[in-house]
């Protein structure tokens, strides 16, 4: 592709057809990627286990990115256990300690986890081009789950609460 020096964003697109899995990805730049691409799904791991991943890469689609590492490595259970134990770590490391809910935390890894079954796509921008509902309508899928406002109630934040409408796969 050539660069225009009159134009400030160039067209990036790829396309991903693998059995299950269409997905066209257009992009205006590579600057309108989310940052957390820049980093293979083994150093995203690594440095957000080891409280080193820079709190402006760890944006709402890097929370979904790292329950799907996780799912993806060590099944539901076991993401549930490592993403809860690690983001409890980070958001204490990077000072946002009073940010971190339990039950927003688990109840993503089960929606992330719940589209993953469903998915044939084996990396994760095709995955959340095909399932951009978790992106864009995360409360809205929660609220299909709880009568309660897992997003702003004390207890939510403290412990995980069982969902009230609708259980998890």
């Amino acid at each position: 592709m050539m660069t225009n020096p009159n134009r400030k964003y160039e067209p990036v697109f790829w396309l991903t057809l693998k059995p299950g899995c269409i997905s066209v990805v257009y992009l205006l730049s590579p600057y309108c990627m989310e940052q957390h691409y820049t980093l293979t799904d083994a150093e995203f791991e690594w440095q957000f286990a080891s409280a080193k991943l820079d709190p402006a890469v760890f944006s709402h689609e890097a929370h979904l990115r790292l329950a799907w590492i996780h799912l993806n490595q060590y099944g539901l259970e076991r993401a549930i256990e490592h993403i809860t134990e690690q983001l409890r770590n980070y958001t204490k490391v990077v000072g946002a300690a009073d940010k971190y809910n339990e039950t927003v935390t688990i109840a993503a890894i089960h929606a992330v986890n719940h589209f993953k079954m469903r998915s044939g796509c084996s990396d994760f921008a095709s995955f959340i081009s095909e399932n951009g509902r978790l992106k864009t309508n995360l409360r809205d899928l929660m609220h299909s789950h709880y009568r309660t406002d897992i997003f702003k109630s004390v207890s939510a934040k403290a412990i995980f609460l069982e969902p009230e409408l609708l259980p998890f796969d």
